[in-house]
């Protein structure tokens, strides 16, 4: 299944998670970001959300749906999926097994390791362990997220048998918005997608440029920005709680951009 051009992300929701998936899903988001990672998400309620928008006659088959395996330094050792003394592939292997059951589905649209692991040995352990869910069938597509360093895309790629089809990353100055991950991606068909898109670019959200755009467009200055991102291949996350959001920024795909109006804005990230 093809990635949809805007994911619904689930961190930090809490327990206003499963109304708002729901919410989501129900004004038309087709993809779902989530992780096995009880610190920062509850991928459980992102479960329940799924199942109250089944209820009302969405299909399973109609959605992308990803989770990421989070290793141990990004975990709340108190609450996580496995055991620390846990073999690296055995805390893969319990953390794709709980995802399954958390978002009652036996397939995992894409699988996605949330950040690198290192030296490269054991990070080739763990996609190894990633590559066999993808054998199996019970996983589409396998990713990499936070991995702002091009050479260790590079090796993870090289290495790989199945190669990572998506890169998920904060968009943001402090990585010079990843101009030399994003070329890499667009080489090797790798689907690039952005998260903080809009928290971290306050500057870019206020600037003239997309104030005036959205005068133009008569859209939301988020719309503007989440629509450039689909015009230079990019498939933004997009965390709102307000279903005033949610339907306006579906609709991102209803409007274009001139290239000279997308250059003003790329101009604004240098």
């Amino acid at each position: 299944m093809k990635i949809p051009n805007m994911i619904y992300g689930t961190a930090w929701k809490k327990e206003n998670t499963t109304n708002l998936v729901f919410e989501a899903l129900k004004q038309g988001f087709k993809a779902v970001d989530t992780a096995c990672q009880p610190k920062h998400y509850r991928e459980d309620l992102v479960g329940l959300g799924l199942l109250k928008a089944y209820e009302i006659g969405i299909k399973r088959q109609d959605l992308f749906i990803q989770t990421k395996f989070t290793p141990i330094d990004g975990q709340d050792q108190s609450n996580m999926p496995y055991l620390a003394n846990d073999e690296i592939e055995i805390q893969v292997e319990k953390s794709f097994e709980t995802s399954k059951k958390n978002l009652h589905t036996d397939f995992i649209n894409a699988y996605i390791l949330h950040s690198p692991v290192y030296p490269g040995s054991k990070l080739q352990r763990v996609w190894q362990k990633m590559e066999e869910f993808y054998d199996k069938k019970e996983v589409g597509a396998l990713g990499i997220s936070n991995c702002y360093d091009l050479d260790v895309l590079k090796y993870l790629f090289n290495n790989a048998k199945v190669k990572p089809s998506i890169v998920q990353n904060r968009f943001y100055a402090q990585s010079g918005y990843d101009k030399e991950i994003r070329v890499f991606c667009k080489e090797n068909n790798i689907t690039y997608e952005s998260f903080w898109s809009l928290t971290a670019n306050p500057n870019i959200l206020s600037s003239e440029v997309l104030q005036n755009l959205a005068l133009k467009y008569e859209k939301g200055v988020a719309e503007i920005f989440y629509r450039f991102l689909n015009h230079i291949d990019i498939v933004p996350l997009n965390g709102t709680t307000s279903t005033k959001h949610m339907i306006e920024d579906l609709k991102i795909g209803e409007f274009e951009l001139t290239n000279d109006e997308i250059n003003s804005i790329l101009n604004l990230l240098n």
